[in-house]
């Protein structure tokens, strides 16, 4: 059994799981036998998005974002120990960069968001973060060696943005800034392919402080 096989179990043990979600809506059968996802998948992402609590605040600024720069616009915050992305707005340039989907909070460290959360964390929270999340190399331009990622987030202290260059994926470019009146509750950013990102980034960056600062 396929299944059985990938996931390194026996096959009984297979078959109960199997019969066990399909009894609850979680897996059904096509019409060529095989497992697909069932209806009741659905109230797992309802439930999934009423976890993340989004602040009504956020929503209209990740809109205005998109709206005036045209670019793919996100927010992100702390969850549980993680760094996710909470809403995603698209933008309205005939060619757009990648949307994070809303719940995605793998490689903080490659994310431009990311990196401007674990700037401005408390010390040992970040710490914390770190020591349990390998800063894996997404791209060449990936930083993986800590030193260079402290003195980046020191960077990310001093300047008050964040701007991750290819770091995540390659030909995207991202920028962050902090939301919240002490360090960062929150971060909004934009993305956009490298070569818009690098012609517009004077004024990308001076609407999303004055979108931050107004909120």
């Amino acid at each position: 059994m396929e299944i059985a096989a990938r996931l390194g179990l026996g096959r009984q043990g297979t078959y109960h799981q199997l019969h066990t979600l399909v009894g609850c809506g979680m897996l059904a059968r096509n019409q060529e036998n095989r497992y697909v996802l069932g209806l009741q998948v659905a109230t797992l992402t309802e439930a999934f998005t009423r976890h993340l609590a989004l602040p009504e605040h956020l929503a209209p600024l990740v809109r205005q974002v998109a709206a005036e720069t045209g670019e793919t616009a996100y927010a992100a915050g702390w969850r549980n120990g993680e760094i996710v992305n909470l809403v995603s707005a698209p933008g309205s340039n005939a060619i757009q960069a990648m949307t994070v989907p809303q719940g995605y909070y793998r490689f903080a460290h490659a994310r431009a968001t990311g990196k401007l959360l674990l700037a401005y964390a408390a010390p040992e929270l970040r710490d914390s973060y770190l020591a349990g999340h390998a800063m894996e190399r997404r791209t060449p331009n990936t930083l993986v060696d800590r030193e260079a990622f402290d003195a980046e987030l020191t960077r990310i202290q001093e300047t008050g943005f964040s701007a991750d260059r290819e770091e995540f994926a390659l030909g995207l470019c991202c920028l962050a800034v902090p939301l919240g009146r002490s360090g960062a509750t929150f971060a909004i950013g934009l993305s956009a392919p490298v070569g818009r990102f690098n012609a517009a980034f004077d004024d990308y960056l001076s609407i999303l402080r004055r979108i931050a600062r107004v909120a």
